[in-house]
């Protein structure tokens, strides 16, 4: 954004290096931690960094820090309102690029804590990240900021296939709960890791939450491979020795960041774990998650990540991709478009 933009008026050099610095600034966030409750390296990642409100003061410092090296100060004359909307796009890019995801941003902070997730895109997707890493690596080496476009607008045009897609996957999700005699509450269907075919959906009726996988390909009729049905956690579903512990809201905290999609882990009960990502596509076996710990601890809970132990099947999950696993079943009444 900031070559394509502002390449001409700043220069390549100047144009990608203060977008580069602007636009990975927002994740410093991550160095937000507590030794005495690891919960709160969860609650302000993609928080105050990510606000669409506080872009504008987030570009400005890091144009602030970059000028305090006098040779750029010095190139910068005259250009600086250009150099501060440079790091401004670069930031904001960030902040919605995040978005586009199923994790949560806070995007509209201080105006609202609400976590802003419009599940369009994975949280790791390689063809948004080729698309502007090819451009941007061409614009540079050939000075033309028409192959940054170009990148661009691959990126963008696959988001909004996953707009398309989102739409298509909650029509199925809706035929497939009614033939099962339930009216979804509240639901989410969040594309699997590195393409906009095949869906992880949840749903919750009646206190119960069910996943499944839904394939809806860019032609032929959509298909389900049913997964599997668990109790929501609340705050009255905690022990009394987990109520106890519970002495600084970690269990509404963690509610809080999993949007509501609590449940215990089938092979732990003990822990509390992030219905929206799994481990295993057979089963819930929660990527992370929080166990309370035993009186006499410091940390009242223990952050449990599991990210390290994801395994992908790359026979799987091509099989899946391409419409071959036999577990995916046809969803009756949904032609080619999803739709009834």
């Amino acid at each position: 954004m900031g070559w394509a933009i502002f390449g001409r008026k700043l220069g390549r050099a100047t144009a990608a290096g203060v977008a580069a610095a602007a636009g990975a600034a927002p994740d410093l966030d991550v160095l937000i931690r507590s030794a005495t409750d690891p919960l709160v390296a969860v609650e302000y990642h993609r928080h105050f960094t990510h606000a669409l409100p506080l872009a504008p003061l987030g570009a400005a410092v890091v144009v602030g820090i970059l000028a305090l090296y006098r040779p750029w100060r010095e190139r910068w004359r005259g250009n600086v309102g250009a150099v501060g909307g440079c790091a401004l796009v670069a930031w904001v890019s960030h902040c919605l690029l995040d978005a586009a995801t199923s994790y949560g941003t806070l995007l509209l902070w201080p105006l609202t804590d609400r976590r802003y997730g419009w599940d369009v895109v994975a949280v790791v997707d390689p063809v948004v990240t080729l698309a502007l890493a090819v451009g941007l690596g061409v614009a540079l080496v050939r000075r033309q900021r028409a192959a940054a476009w170009a990148g661009l607008a691959v990126a963008g045009a696959y988001l909004l296939g996953g707009a398309v897609q989102h739409g298509r996957v909650v029509e199925v999700q809706a035929v497939v709960a009614a033939s099962r005699g339930h009216r979804p509450e509240r639901i989410e269907v969040m594309p699997t890791l590195g393409n906009l075919v095949v869906w992880r959906a949840l749903y919750e009726w009646e206190g119960m939450v069910y996943a499944d996988r839904i394939r809806v390909g860019w032609a032929g009729e959509a298909t389900v491979r049913a997964g599997w049905g668990l109790a929501r956690v609340g705050s009255g579903d905690l022990t009394a020795a987990e109520r106890a512990r519970d002495r600084r809201r970690s269990f509404e905290r963690l509610a809080w960041f999993c949007e509501g999609w609590v449940a215990r882990s089938p092979a732990d009960a003990a822990v509390l774990g992030d219905m929206r990502y799994s481990l295993s596509t057979e089963a819930f076996d929660p990527i992370w998650g929080i166990r309370f710990t035993p009186p006499g601890e410091v940390a009242e809970v223990a952050w449990v990540n599991r990210s390290r132990d994801r395994r992908i099947g790359l026979g799987e999950t091509w099989s899946e991709w391409m419409g071959r696993d036999a577990r995916f079943l046809a969803v009756p009444g949904c032609g080619p478009s999803g739709a009834r």
